[in-house]
């Protein structure tokens, strides 16, 4: 009976200490397009505050550099954001005050189009690079992307984002080959260790994340990428 107790006692002991190592991580990622209007803004937050995310990664915000109020969520208070001065374009990335994070290091470009944060979560490292894609030229621009971030990125590296590319034919419901651009761009995440999350975990499932009413078509363009390991 004592050696049962203790046996229980370790294993109580050993996942308590699981969860303090690895505790869990949600990651959401959502193109706003736009968030200059307050009832947007409101509802963004809604949906924010409702998913109760660790990191909240937008994209298309909007926003210029002296906007950041705009994207205050109550519970949220690391704000970290790539904007450009025309007010296009623009990523932000959200923090929740619930977890141990601490930024070592920040790249973002000028456009507005991405940025990357290096950092510990629980003293765990983590890299996170959050992307909005130009709508033309996307594979081309997210593969080149990957090249100029290739030292940064390591098995604790997420990408996420809006990259305005499906990454295999299951991604369009036009099921169209992938073009040139698409495949190369496949091939460097291979090289890089990175797979879609989501495609591997639902190989025989459609799931889109954009309509475009132009061509009255579904496809999934917003990803997230994770390391094999």
């Amino acid at each position: 009976m004592g050696q049962e107790t203790k046996e229980i006692e370790e294993n109580r002991k050993t996942r308590h200490k699981m969860v303090v190592v690895g505790p869990h991580i949600s990651i959401i990622t959502l193109n706003v397009n736009g968030l200059n209007s307050p009832i947007k803004r409101h509802r963004v937050a809604g949906w924010i505050k409702e998913q109760d995310p660790t990191i909240c990664c937008l994209q298309e915000t909007h926003l210029s550099p002296k906007d950041k109020h705009r994207l205050r969520v109550k519970g949220w208070r690391t704000i970290l954001q790539a904007n450009n001065e025309q007010k296009k374009a623009a990523v932000a990335i959200l923090i929740s005050d619930k977890v141990d994070f601490k930024a070592k290091q920040i790249k973002k470009d000028k456009e507005g189009q991405y940025i990357m944060i290096k950092g510990t979560l629980h003293q765990e490292d983590i890299t996170l690079i959050n992307i909005h894609a130009p709508n033309t030229g996307a594979p081309k621009f997210v593969k080149q992307l990957l090249i100029e971030l290739k030292e940064d990125i390591n098995n604790n590296t997420i990408i996420v984002g809006d990259l305005n590319t499906p990454l295999t034919p299951m991604d369009r419901t036009s099921r169209q080959k992938i073009n040139k651009e698409i495949i190369e761009l496949n091939e460097k995440l291979d090289q890089m260790d990175l797979i879609d999350i989501y495609r591997t975990l639902h190989p025989k499932t459609a799931g889109y994340t954009f309509f475009s009413s132009a061509h009255g078509t579904f496809s999934r363009i917003d990803h997230i990428l994770g390391n094999k390991a």
